[in-house]
């Protein structure tokens, strides 16, 4: 397996996620002072896109009151070097109006393809700047079988984010943090790689914390709208405190802003 990139054995498109209005809720004081980004790109491969989790932070944002939009432009098998050359989402970023370009290739632990994932944020990021965007990373695992590698994918996602002043989006970590409440949880899927929709769940959790400021108490077990797309996720109350308490746990030790 490619260390930069998920199996290809999930065919994945560029996603177009159009925005979602729903009807504001009650929320604290101190959640409703903050001003979430409102438009967000995701660069990326089938981990952004698996159990289609663009969809699923819009949902969360929904919840809320909030109004977010977000595109993926997400290819199989791609690294950020393959999307960098391929040019669609270099064409994507040009058109302006993002407030976050989220970047994504595989665990990249090897010390290869870390430097291929530093150098291409590197570029990925002066695009950004240019159209006035704040650029994220989205950490991500290793597969199941190199579970000893957690720590080095974790590194790497981390120096990406610090060479270019981004935003770090520890979702990896969080993984880590909901086995430390419960082992049990299943967030591999069949392959061993890519996210069941409970680890997609949690991913939406991290990342909508991440880029609107919002403390996910009582996000965790959000229903999603029905959809092809959108498996039904059917979390008891329990088990969504768990994911939220992981997100944070994760964002807090590790992220950054």
């Amino acid at each position: 397996m490619n260390d930069q990139r998920p199996h290809p054995a999930f065919a994945v498109v560029t996603v177009w996620v159009a925005a979602m209005v729903g009807l504001c809720v009650a929320v604290p004081p101190a959640m409703q002072a903050v001003a979430p980004a409102r438009r967000i790109l995701f660069v990326g491969n089938s981990l952004t896109t698996a159990n289609d989790l663009p969809s699923r932070i819009q949902a969360l944002a929904r919840s809320v009151g909030d109004h977010l939009e977000c595109r993926a432009v997400a290819l199989p098998d791609f690294s950020l070097e393959d999307h960098w050359s391929q040019g669609d989402s270099r064409r994507a970023i040009g058109e302006g109006g993002w407030s976050i370009v989220i970047l994504q290739q595989g665990p990249s632990s090897l010390p290869e393809s870390r430097v291929v994932l530093v150098d291409y944020t590197r570029r990925f990021a002066t695009e950004a700047r240019r159209i006035g965007a704040r650029t994220a990373l989205y950490m991500v695992w290793p597969s199941r079988d190199r579970l000893k590698y957690f720590d080095d994918v974790s590194a790497s996602y981390a120096a990406a984010a610090h060479d270019v002043g981004g935003m770090l989006l520890p979702v990896g970590e969080a993984w880590r943090a909901a086995w430390r409440r419960d082992a049990t949880l299943n967030l591999y899927s069949p392959d061993g790689f890519h996210p069941t929709v409970l680890a997609t769940q949690l991913a939406a959790l991290v990342i909508y914390q991440a880029v609107s400021g919002r403390v996910p108490i009582g996000l965790g077990a959000t229903p999603m709208p029905p959809a092809p797309l959108w498996p039904h996720l059917g979390l008891s109350p329990s088990q969504g405190s768990l994911l939220e308490q992981a997100a944070t746990e994760a964002n807090a030790r590790f992220g950054s802003r």
